[in-house]
C-alpha cells in the first residue's frame, strides 16, 4: 500500500497591515451651534476639542442610553474611532472642568440676561446612583428620592449652582447648571455648604462687576458663609430654631472691644404675634398671589456673623402666626422681590429632574477620579448649551403645535419643554449629518465642523 504523503504545513500568514488609527472624521454641524462649541476651543488642546466636540454631537443625536460608548454611536464614531479615545477624554485628556464652567458662565450670561443685570444663582445638590466599592467618592448619601424610614442612596454626591433666567417663550424660570462640585468624605471637600460657596466664588470671578444673587434651601446656611464678598448676596429659608440677635448697639466709647451682637430676639413664633402684616401682591411658581408679610432687620450671627439681614415673614393661609421665613442678606431688595426670588430656587429642582429624566445625565458611568469628576458636569454643559442653542436659534412658534400633533393628548400644552428643545437640536443635527446636497459620510479624517 503506498505510503500517503505527509500533510503540507500551511504557509505562514504574513499580518495584515494595519491602517493608521484615524485621528477624526467630518463632522457637519449647524451653524448656530458651531458658534457655542467654539466657545469652548480655548479650553482644551486641539485634539482634545476635536473629542470634545464629538461626544457632545454624539450626546445629543443619542436617543438610548447616552454612556461614553452610547456617545460614540450617537456621533457615528463608533466604527471609525476606538472607544479608548473617548474614555480617555475624561480619565486622562489635559482639560479642567472649572475653565469649561467659566466659560460656560459667561456665554450665559451673555446669551440670556440683559447687560450688566444682576445673576441670580440657584444652588442645590443632587446624589447620582453608583455600584461598586471602586468608584471614586462614592459613599452614602442622602436621596431624596429613596422610600422607606431612611432615605439614603450610594453613589457620588454633586452640589450644583445653576444660573437662573427667563425666557420669552416660557412663563417660568429656568436654570442652567455652570458650577459643579463633587462632595468627597473626610477631605476638604466634604462640606456642601462650602463647596457651594467655591462654586458661586467661581461665578462671581468669571463676571467681573456684576452682582450675585444666590439662593438655595435651608441646608445652605451655615458659618461657612461669613465674610461674604459684598458682590454676593444670600437668600435661604430661616429655620424655626435659628437664633436671631438686635442690631449691634452703638459704640460707647468705652475701653475694650465693641459689641458685635445685640441681645437675643425672642423665637419666630412670638415675634410674628405682634408684628404687622402688610398685603403684597406676588408671582411665584406660575400664578399670582396676596399674601400678608412682615419684614424685621436684625443678625443671624450664628450664620453671617456681624452682618445684618432682611427676615421676612411670610403668611399665605395661616390666621395666626406665619407660614414661612425667609432670611435674605440684601438689604435693598423689598419682600416682594425676596419671595419671588425664593420662589425661583424651584427651577433648580426642574433643572436637575430634567437632566436625569430627559438628557440622560449620570447614565454614562466611570471608575476614576478624573473620569468621576468631569463625566457628570460633561452631561451638565450639554444640557445646558442645549437651552443656550434653543433659546438663541432654535425656538419657533410651530414647535408646540408640531409637539401637540405628534401627542394629541396634550390639550393644554402652550410652552416647549425640556425634552421639546432636546429633540428639535438632535432633529437639526440630523439633517446637518444626513443633508442630500453634503451627505458627510464617515471616512477617516480630521474633524471639520462646517455651517
Amino acid at each position: 500500500m503506498p505510503i500517503p504523503p505527509a500533510p503540507r504545513s500551511p504557509a505562514p500568514r504574513s499580518p495584515a497591515p494595519r491602517s493608521p488609527a484615524p485621528t477624526g472624521t467630518p463632522l457637519a454641524l449647524p451653524g448656530s451651534l458651531t458658534a457655542l462649541l467654539e466657545e469652548f476651543r480655548g479650553c482644551f488642546t486641539t485634539p482634545t476639542f476635536v473629542v470634545f466636540c464629538a461626544l457632545l454631537t454624539g450626546f445629543w443625536a443619542r436617543t438610548a442610553r447616552r454612556t461614553v460608548c452610547g456617545m460614540l454611536v450617537g456621533a457615528r464614531l463608533s466604527r471609525v474611532w476606538s472607544h479608548h479615545r473617548a474614555h480617555r477624554f475624561f480619565s486622562h485628556a489635559r482639560w479642567s472642568i472649572a475653565e469649561v464652567s467659566a466659560v460656560l458662565t459667561r456665554l450665559v450670561v451673555t446669551l440670556l440676561l440683559p447687560t450688566d443685570a444682576p445673576v441670580l444663582v440657584a444652588v442645590d445638590d443632587t446624589l447620582f446612583h453608583r455600584r461598586g466599592p471602586k468608584v471614586h467618592a462614592a459613599s452614602w448619601f442622602h436621596d431624596g428620592s429613596a422610600r422607606g424610614k431612611h432615605p439614603v442612596g450610594y453613589g457620588n454626591n454633586w452640589v450644583i449652582a445653576a444660573i437662573v433666567v427667563r425666557l420669552a417663550f416660557l412663563d417660568r424660570p429656568i436654570a442652567l447648571p455652570v458650577g459643579f462640585a463633587l462632595v468627597v468624605k473626610d477631605t476638604d471637600a466634604a462640606s456642601r455648604l462650602t463647596l457651594a460657596r467655591r462654586l458661586v466664588e467661581q461665578i462671581l470671578a468669571a463676571l467681573p462687576g456684576q452682582t450675585v444673587h444666590v439662593v438655595a434651601d435651608s441646608a445652605y446656611a451655615g458659618k461657612a458663609l461669613r465674610g461674604l464678598n459684598p458682590r454676593i448676596t444670600w437668600t435661604t429659608r430661616l429655620r424655626s430654631n435659628a437664633a436671631l440677635h438686635a442690631l449691634a448697639p452703638p459704640r460707647t466709647g468705652k475701653r475694650g472691644r465693641p459689641a458685635l451682637k445685640g441681645t437675643k430676639l425672642a423665637s419666630l413664633s412670638e415675634l410674628a404675634r405682634p408684628a404687622t402684616f402688610t398685603p403684597t401682591i406676588v408671582r411665584r411658581y406660575g400664578r399670582t398671589a396676596t399674601v400678608r408679610v412682615a419684614v424685621l432687620r436684625c443678625l443671624w450671627y450664628g450664620v453671617f456673623g456681624p452682618q445684618q439681614v432682611h427676615v421676612v415673614l411670610v403668611a399665605d393661609d395661616a390666621t395666626t402666626g406665619y407660614d414661612i421665613a425667609l432670611v435674605s442678606t440684601d438689604l435693598t431688595a423689598t419682600a416682594t422681590q425676596v419671595i419671588e426670588r425664593y420662589a425661583s430656587r424651584w427651577s433648580i429642582e426642574a433643572a436637575i429632574e430634567d437632566a436625569k429624566q430627559t438628557t440622560g445625565v449620570g447614565q454614562a458611568r466611570n471608575r476614576l477620579p478624573a473620569a468621576v469628576h468631569r463625566t457628570v458636569p460633561f452631561g451638565l454643559v450639554a444640557s445646558t448649551l442645549t437651552i443656550c442653542w434653543y433659546a438663541t436659534a432654535g425656538y419657533h412658534p410651530d414647535d408646540v403645535d408640531n409637539a401637540r400633533e405628534l401627542a394629541p393628548w396634550y390639550r393644554e400644552k402652550t410652552q416647549p419643554s425640556v425634552a421639546d428643545m432636546v429633540s428639535k437640536l438632535r432633529q437639526v443635527i440630523i439633517v446637518s449629518q444626513y443633508r442630500r446636497s453634503d451627505p458627510h459620510q464617515v471616512t477617516p479624517g480630521p474633524i471639520t465642523l462646517a455651517a
